[in-house]
């Protein structure tokens, strides 16, 4: 299933993503940091959630209160995880 995710507070805009049996297939990041969310996107890719979300929940980009990384964990308690 593939699920967007309309990001908070973060120069990324939308996050859409793919999971499979609780697997991380696919992410894009719309607007942001394109290399660092590129690296994101391949390094999480083939893990299972609970890890992505023990691992980037709560990261901090400068001031902000939240990071695209926090957001992506955002989006997998959003699909239920």
């Amino acid at each position: 299933m593939i699920y967007t995710y309309k990001t908070e507070g973060t120069c990324s805009t939308h996050i859409e993503l793919e999971v499979e049996e609780g697997i991380i297939k696919n992410i894009a990041f719309w607007g942001g940091c394109n290399g660092n969310l590129q690296a994101v996107s391949r390094l999480v890719a083939g893990m299972p959630v609970e890890t992505v979300l023990t691992r980037l929940e709560g990261i901090r980009c400068g001031r902000r209160s939240t990071s695209c990384a926090d957001q992506l964990c955002k989006a997998l308690h959003e699909m239920g995880y």
